[in-house]
């Protein structure tokens, strides 16, 4: 059947899945699931499109913990551009975790966070 979700929700993550695609920091996995997910509105696939886009959406984001795990890491200094890079994304993630961040901030982070706040809204 049609799903409840209300339009002003569904327009709210069409809006944040553009801006995520439009990322730097957004995996073509990603990219691929929020496409996928945008191509299913409005069809009889929208429901499980929307569980599998937010299971995908999950799995993806980056728990702080992560960043300053990653950042400290020798891979993460090579993925950031050497050692000083790093340190400085270590201690940034540092201190948003002290004020209270969950996740990564990245641009493509934040935009999941945001999409992720609708959950409820979305798997209605």
């Amino acid at each position: 059947g049609m799903t409840t979700m209300s339009r002003e929700t569904v327009n709210y993550v069409v809006e944040k899945t553009r801006e995520l695609m439009a990322a730097p920091t957004c995996s073509a996995e990603t990219k691929a699931s929020a496409q996928a997910w945008l191509d299913s509105i409005g069809t009889d696939r929208e429901a499980a499109q929307t569980q599998k886009y937010i299971a995908e959406l999950e799995a993806d984001i980056m728990p702080i913990d992560n960043l300053i795990g990653f950042a400290e890491s020798e891979a993460g200094a090579k993925v950031v551009g050497g050692a000083e890079a790093a340190g400085q994304v270590a201690a940034h993630a540092k201190e948003i975790k002290a004020a209270g961040a969950k996740y990564c901030d990245c641009p493509a982070c934040v935009a999941v966070a945001e999409i992720l706040e609708k959950k409820g809204d979305l798997l209605q």
